[in-house]
């Protein structure tokens, strides 16, 4: 496919809708399309249902341009490419399992394909879908910069809650990733800990998520700050019914808390001068 033919296109950008912050959130793997050429080569059934989706958060976070934070979120399923891996082979926790930019297998070791992609397709997809949203990833931050002196990027994802080859059964509700203290000062870190706990959530730093490709990269840009945002799915649906999610008792209380939370954001943000 040529570029601009995709349907639907790789990302979608919400702008603010309010009083712009430099804050942008970035959901790469709640994207469900699968071109069918790519699904016909899947392993199985259990594949085409797209596990390790992060279900239905560009609806969770669907407030956030009112809040004056521009998102932007994936339309194409993880297992097309995975927006939160290098470009590049790197790995990101290094001694422990990975996947990569094309996953071969699920965190659970399940094969993801019949035959595994070639490298000169998986440099396909990493041109056709990977280089479009990180472009404009870095744009929209590159511009807050030159507007704000400053942006902030929050990496959000979700996770079920099982055991698979990165960890055991997940008991926190939400991870918080900053590379180890690498991708933003502690100020940030704390702010999101505090407020996740203050709303009865119980909170792990980089443990077992540290912040994948976005967190870590973008965070070394000059004048940003990222953090990565992991939520339990069972905080917000029922993780053994995805299509369900949005009319779950959950959803809606959930989406609340995050709405307080990054009003109160907005607030540290208007106050936090010192950049990077």
């Amino acid at each position: 496919m040529k570029e601009g033919t995709l349907e639907p296109p790789v990302f979608s950008c919400r702008q603010a809708t309010a009083a712009e912050l430099p804050v942008v959130v970035s959901m790469p793997h709640t994207g469900v399309a699968v071109p069918p050429a790519i699904a016909g080569e899947f392993a199985s059934d259990e594949i085409a249902a797209l596990p390790m989706t992060d279900w239905h958060l560009h609806r969770l976070y669907d407030f956030l341009p009112a809040l004056g934070i521009a998102t932007i979120h994936a339309h194409y399923s993880r297992f097309v490419v995975d927006l939160n891996r290098p470009p590049k082979p790197q790995s990101l926790y290094p001694g422990r399992f990975e996947t990569g930019l094309v996953a071969s297998e699920t965190f659970a070791g399940e094969p993801i394909w019949e035959t595994n992609p070639s490298a000169e397709i998986i440099e396909h997809r990493r041109l056709e879908f990977h280089q479009p949203y990180h472009e404009k990833l870095e744009a929209m931050l590159a511009e807050r910069v030159s507007r704000f002196g400053r942006a902030f990027l929050i990496d959000a994802h979700s996770v079920a809650s099982m055991a698979n080859k990165l960890h055991g059964e997940l008991g926190h509700e939400i991870y918080l990733g900053d590379r180890d203290g690498q991708s933003c000062r502690p100020a940030m870190m704390a702010f999101f800990a505090g407020e996740f706990s203050q709303a009865g959530l119980a909170v792990c730093r980089n443990e077992p998520y540290k912040g994948g490709y976005t967190t870590d990269h973008y965070g070394q840009m000059p004048a940003v700050q990222a953090l990565q945002i992991e939520m339990c799915q069972r905080v917000y649906m029922d993780e053994a019914d995805p299509a369900g999610g949005p009319d779950h008792p959950k959803f809606s209380p959930i989406k609340q808390k995050l709405r307080e939370i990054f009003s109160n954001f907005s607030n540290f943000v208007a106050n936090d001068s010192h950049g990077q």
